[in-house]
C-alpha cells in the first residue's frame, strides 16, 4: 500500500494564499447537494451583510475574523454596512480550529482580524 495520497490529500492552508487588500476564494467541491469553498481574508477585508438560502457552516483554518449573525426574524437592511457597523448583528470572534453555523435566510457579514482562512460548507436541502 503507498503512503503517496497527493492526489487526494490535500493541506487546506497551503490550497489558497492571501491577496493584499483583497478577498480570495477557491471553489473545492460543487454539486447539487451543495458546495465547500475555501476563503483567504487579508486583515481588514470583509463581505457586507447578505443572507444565503440554505445553512452553512464556516470552518476557521487560520486567522481571526468577526462574524456578525442577525438575530431570527431580522431582514437584511438595504445598503448593508460592514460588520463592524452593522446593527442589528450579534457579533462572534472565531479563530483557528473553530467552526460557526450561519443559519439559513438571516443576515451575517465577515471581518478578517487578522490575515484569516475559512472553509464555507453550504448544504442545499
Amino acid at each position: 500500500m503507498s503512503n503517496d495520497h497527493s492526489e487526494v490529500v490535500k493541506q487546506l492552508s497551503g490550497m489558497l494564499q492571501y491577496q493584499a487588500a483583497s478577498v480570495v476564494s477557491r471553489v473545492l467541491l460543487k454539486n447539487k447537494g451543495g458546495t465547500v469553498t475555501l476563503f483567504a481574508f487579508s486583515e481588514g477585508e470583509g463581505l457586507s451583510e447578505h443572507t444565503a438560502p440554505f445553512d452553512a457552516l464556516v470552518h476557521v483554518i487560520e486567522g481571526e475574523a468577526e462574524i456578525g449573525i442577525a438575530p431570527a426574524e431580522t431582514p437584511v437592511a438595504a445598503n448593508a454596512a460592514q460588520p463592524e457597523t452593522a446593527p442589528g448583528l450579534e457579533k462572534f470572534q472565531v479563530r483557528s480550529g473553530e467552526i460557526i453555523t450561519l443559519p439559513a435566510n438571516r443576515a451575517h457579514a465577515v471581518k478578517a482580524i487578522t490575515d484569516f482562512k475559512m472553509l464555507l460548507i453550504m448544504i442545499r436541502a
